[in-house]
């Protein structure tokens, strides 16, 4: 198996894969096999608040609109 880092389109798409809960075993496995834990938790981390500010924004955005 090759033992190059992962790119970081792959490691966004094991965050994301890992967030909406469809990261297989054998990905998670590999992730942390040719990565640090940090690189993950780092980007976990930012995932979460992008997602969260995005979702305050929608929802404002919806009530905003349906205001007026």
């Amino acid at each position: 198996m090759n033992q190059d880092k992962l790119s970081f389109w792959q490691v966004l798409l094991s965050i994301l894969a890992a967030a909406f809960g469809v990261q297989s075993q054998k990905n998670q496995e590999r992730d942390f096999s040719r990565n640090r834990v940090v690189v993950f938790v780092v980007g976990g981390v930012l995932f979460t608040v992008v997602f969260v500010v995005s979702l305050a924004f929608l929802v404002q955005w919806i009530i905003q609109s349906s205001a007026g």
